[in-house]
């Protein structure tokens, strides 16, 4: 077991090995071997699953926290470097940052007899088509208890993401009888057609929204639209692609299924569901990370609800357990050329996660709540 007696430099240089190793979504080969023989020499018990997940143990205890962040980026290099206290690099937010701060907390605590058991997660294509969550919950976590999840992105050491809204990907085609376009009132036009589909899907509304809250409404953006062949054909053909992002209290299923009914005039299929999730303010596990961050930062929590999607809704469908997300990093630096992580966000995101996993791995259930 490799004994962590110079913390800061190791945490710096493991961070820095991670960014070193580009690893695109789909190229995760040399970074999976490489965190698969770190977490050995860290203590752990570590196996390498057959799409490229390192899953690492810890001894049997309870209770059982899973802490998962992903070991892929999206495309493009950045020159790894140390500038003014921050280091910079393809993932270094988003988040390998995230994911080295969770490796160093757990092994920080398996070396004090942690009480509780840890599964340290690192998956792969979460940028994506989300084949590491989804091996992960099938080949590992359907088959064990988990008490708790946390996964390891940037909220910032004084952020706690506490939910993130679903999302309904939407393909709709649009299909009409083509003519001259110098006789346009002759021929029903495919565009139009799929323009009036999105004013439909744009405008429409549930009994459940709360139409003042980003986060408990309904949001579609039209992403692509391809129609037409020629400057003097009526277009016989529209298709479009729709990203429609859903909060936690209403059912993209439901969603899809009242759209169909009035986009009846068009053909439409769904690309995609994920359902939103929300955890339980009162649950141990948010308590113990506003504890942490109080003790580590001070000032004041912020709990944070996101309108994109994640692993967590994921793995949500499929265990029921408390989830947050949380990590050092600014997430508005996520798949930008200006990618860096402040140190001293870092090293304090260590700290905190070691604090709340201690809190959790007692009876947390009377942690005060004042945030």
């Amino acid at each position: 077991m490799k004994l962590l007696k110079k913390k800061k430099v190791y945490s710096l240089n493991f961070l820095k090995s991670l960014l070193e190793i580009y690893s695109p979504s789909g190229l995760e080969d040399e970074i999976s071997k490489f965190l698969k023989e770190e977490l050995i020499s860290l203590g752990f018990k570590t196996e390498r699953d057959n799409v490229g997940n390192v899953i690492a143990e810890s001894s049997e205890g309870e209770p059982v926290i899973l802490l998962c962040s992903h070991m892929d980026t999206v495309p493009g290099r950045i020159q790894v470097k140390l500038e003014n206290e921050k280091l910079y690099g393809r993932g270094a937010v988003d988040a390998k940052g995230p994911l080295a701060a969770m490796i160093i907390s757990s092994a920080n605590l398996i070396q004090e007899n942690f009480p509780a058991k840890i599964i340290l997660a690192a998956v792969v294509d979460e940028e994506g088509s989300g084949k590491g969550i989804k091996n992960l919950i099938n080949r590992k976590l359907n088959k064990l208890k988990v008490d708790y999840a946390v996964f390891g992105e940037p909220s910032g050491t004084r952020g706690v993401i506490i939910g993130y809204k679903g999302s309904l990907k939407l393909k709709v085609f649009c299909e009409t009888i083509t003519g001259h376009s110098s006789a346009p009132w002759m021929f029903e036009n495919a565009i139009e057609k799929a323009f009036k589909a999105w004013d439909i899907i744009k405008n429409f509304r549930h009994e459940k929204e709360n139409l003042n809250s980003k986060f408990y409404a309904i949001t579609s953006c039209l992403t692509k639209i391809n129609g037409g062949s020629s400057f003097s054909i009526v277009p016989n053909q529209c298709e479009m692609e729709v990203d429609l992002r859903i909060p936690p209290q209403i059912s993209p299923k439901e969603i899809f299924k009242l759209l169909k009914e009035k986009l009846n005039f068009t053909k439409i299929k769904a690309l995609g569901y994920a359902k939103g999730y929300e955890v339980d303010l009162n649950s141990p596990l948010v308590k113990s990370f506003i504890k942490a961050i109080k003790k580590i930062e001070g000032g004041q929590v912020t709990l944070l609800k996101k309108t994109g999607t994640s692993d967590m809704n994921v793995l949500a469908e499929t265990l029921k357990i408390p989830m947050v997300a949380y990590g050092p990093g600014d997430s508005k630096l996520d798949h930008t050329q200006n990618e860096f992580i402040e140190i001293k966000d870092f090293l304090n995101s260590i700290k905190i996660y070691e604090e709340a996993l201690k809190l959790l791995g007692k009876d947390c259930y009377y942690l005060n709540f004042d945030y």
